[in-house]
């Protein structure tokens, strides 16, 4: 049986060099490695094999004239992106959870855990609060009321779901039973129809995620594609890659604040025109913020 071995920094190079990868500054390449890793860095040096988009049967041998610092520019590219995306991924988040509080507590304004009422919620949700709310439990906030209050099972949805994390409030949202409270939330983020809103909202997730653990978005792949709703001008390549999600993100900060969804877009497109390399050019080409029409 074949076994994989930890290599070191000079063995990892010279694997390199091997296949193909031209690796000018040795020591420079060290440092990086050190600091990296050459597994996370391999994903940025990808795009460069000659198999690429190809994951399955690597050779792993890199097309001629491919460069480490190419590799090293669009991994730091692609930690840019991850960085501008931050604060405004959080700003909607925010905005999504304020308005499942408000507009869910307000509907029901005797059930201050409406959370967790079966009448109000399905069951898959009811089954699981228990365990994300041992979680929420541990909050400074949370702990205070059960010390005040301590026949509660739970606390007001305004004080729990403020700790609830983003993918566990999509799920809560989606299992609403009343389809009109649904659509109250829906329409105040300005998506045409409930179906393409919990599709773009549940994209927006998985690029908050990505973002959070540092992973790579330049080549990012949905296994759904995005419902477009309103968003028609997304073409089928758009709807399934990180374009179609940096749209998404656009969209979904403009009925928050036009502002910031401008904001966003200029520092998107001046990461976009700042690309260092031209190898790298290639590969953010296709990137991009502006819906393209299919083709009929």
């Amino acid at each position: 049986m074949y076994i994989k071995t930890a290599t070191t920094i000079e063995e990892q190079i010279a694997k390199l060099r091997k296949r193909g990868l031209t690796i000018s500054d040795e020591d420079k390449a060290k440092e990086i490695l050190s600091d990296i890793g050459y597994y996370r860095l391999g994903f940025y040096w990808f795009p460069y094999e000659k198999g690429y988009p190809k994951k399955n049967k690597r050779n792993h041998q890199f097309v001629p004239g491919a460069k480490f610092e190419d590799a090293v520019a669009l991994y730091y590219f692609d930690n840019d992106l991850r960085n501008i995306l931050a604060p405004y991924l959080h700003r909607i988040e925010v905005s999504f959870r304020t308005s499942i509080i408000y507009i869910v507590s307000n509907h029901y304004k005797k059930n201050p855990t409406w959370f967790a009422d079966p009448k109000i919620i399905e069951s898959g949700f009811i089954a699981d609060l228990p365990r994300f709310y041992s979680d929420i439990r541990k909050n400074e906030a949370i702990k205070r009321h059960h010390q005040k209050y301590i026949n509660d099972i739970y606390a007001p949805a305004w004080k729990s779901l403020e700790y609830m994390t983003f993918g566990n409030m999509l799920y809560l949202f989606e299992n609403i039973k009343d389809e009109s409270v649904k659509e109250a939330i829906r329409k105040k983020f300005n998506v045409s129809n409930l179906e393409a809103f919990i599709s773009q909202m549940r994209t927006i997730r998985t690029i908050r995620n990505v973002c959070a653990h540092g992973h790579n978005l330049f080549d990012l792949k949905f296994h759904t594609p995005i419902k477009v709703g309103e968003l028609k001008g997304l073409n089928a390549m758009q709807r399934s890659t990180i374009s179609g999600g940096l749209i998404v993100i656009v969209s979904i900060l403009k009925s928050i604040s036009e502002n910031r969804s401008k904001e966003l877009v200029a520092k998107i497109n001046g990461l976009l025109t700042a690309a260092e390399f031209a190898s790298l050019q290639t590969i953010i080409s296709r990137i991009s913020i502006t819906p393209a029409k299919s083709k009929k």
